[in-house]
């Protein structure tokens, strides 16, 4: 058993705790309200907007030293959303990961909508979480407890497959604003 703390608690938060509870993990789910509390995971999930990470950063750095660090960003610029905020040869994992040095940071949930991580499943299949980093326990640490709740962990390779992940989230997110898929839907990769 593994302790998870996620930072956010919104519909990805949720899904995220609900996928790490089926495992039979211990969850602290925390929100922006709860700033004074200390984090207990092993594992801390960033389920946050991108803008959010860098105040997170400035005060919660020390303590995320030596942790899995799970990013689930997509660093999109939300006024326009034509473009990520990030330099192409980048991602925010990287980022994140150059922030926090002595954290093991994994980009992982960001290929995914809230509604298929609650559910395990797309069109049929157990829904599928792609991982990236350059942590390789972090990673299997991450999928372990992805696949004991049913779903599908693929390693994707590492952290700078972080910008292809981010490029793939990004795409999912502007045809679902755009209405030309649903926020129920999404990418599934056959294994």
């Amino acid at each position: 058993m593994t302790a998870v703390s996620i930072l956010g608690h919104g519909n990805m938060g949720s899904a995220i705790a609900g996928i790490f509870e089926k495992a039979g993990n211990t969850v602290q789910l925390l929100g922006s309200a709860d700033k004074d509390q200390a984090l207990t995971g092993e594992i801390v999930v960033l389920a946050v907007p991108y803008p959010a990470v860098e105040g997170i950063l400035a005060q919660r750095g020390e303590e995320l030293a030596g942790k899995v660090v799970v990013d689930i960003t997509n660093p999109l610029n939300f006024e326009t959303f034509d473009s990520l905020t990030v330099p192409a040869d980048s991602s925010a994992t990287a980022v994140i990961q150059a922030a926090l040095p002595g954290a093991k940071v994994i980009k992982a949930f960001n290929t995914n909508f809230a509604s298929t991580l609650a559910t395990g499943e797309l069109a049929g299949q157990p829904t599928t979480v792609l991982i990236a980093g350059d942590h390789a326990e972090a990673k299997t640490q991450l999928a372990e407890a992805v696949t004991s709740a049913g779903l599908r962990a693929i390693d994707a390779g590492a952290l700078s497959r972080a910008r292809e992940l981010e490029a793939i989230g990004f795409l999912q997110i502007t045809l679902a604003a755009g209405e030309k898929i649903a926020w129920t839907a999404g990418f599934s990769v056959n294994a």
